[in-house]
């Protein structure tokens, strides 16, 4: 039974409150998604990055502190920029890889934040390998600024909570509107109806 967006939200706060400050242990069991095998995150996962607060409620919740949180959209920008926009796009519109930006996952599971990790850390099929290489706080960066590319119907945005769905813009609002980058990183942007290049700067 999935728990009611304000509550996850509330479970995800309140575990960092009450401060799990001993070293990260995984209480959440985080499977392979293809092959569904245990993928011992404490075991394999880099040690860096794995006893920050954020971490550890992840760890013990499944819900990422840290979407939506513009303080932590930056380094989740250049993080995703440099491990997953060759695949994906610069704005998560898909290239040789599917796109993430919209309301599809080829993985259902990616909808909620649990399982988006568990692709992302243990990898799918085709080319899409594992990245146990980052460490996990970089994980939890990259899945809020892919969050953050969102221009699907917001009523489909599963991993925000009812207060963050009334205050959502979608990234191609917020891309129109908004001068103020995150990287402050200029990409050219194929048009895929006309296939025209235009030049264009990420917003948070």
């Amino acid at each position: 039974m999935r728990m009611p967006s304000l509550n996850r939200s509330v479970v995800a706060a309140a575990a960092v409150v009450a401060g799990l400050l001993t070293p990260a242990v995984a209480q959440e069991v985080f499977r392979h998604t293809v092959t569904g095998e245990d993928l011992k995150i404490m075991e394999s996962s880099q040690p860096g990055g794995r006893d920050t607060e954020a971490v550890r409620s992840f760890l013990n919740t499944g819900v990422n502190p840290y979407t939506e949180v513009k303080e932590h959209l930056p380094k989740g920008e250049e993080t995703f920029l440099s491990a997953c926009s060759g695949c994906h796009g610069h704005f998560g519109e898909g290239k040789i890889g599917p796109g993430l930006n919209d309301s599809y996952w080829t993985y259902p599971k990616n909808k909620t934040d649990k399982g988006l990790f568990e692709t992302i850390y243990g990898g799918a099929q085709g080319m899409m390998g594992p990245h146990h290489d980052l460490e996990l706080d970089e994980i939890l960066t990259v899945m809020a600024w892919v969050r953050h590319l969102y221009t699907g119907p917001i009523e489909e945005a599963d991993w925000l909570d009812d207060e963050q769905k009334r205050a959502f813009t979608q990234f191609a609002q917020k891309h129109k509107d908004d001068d103020t980058a995150c990287s402050g990183q200029t990409f050219e942007r194929a048009d895929a109806a006309n296939h025209d290049v235009k030049p264009e700067k990420t917003a948070c």
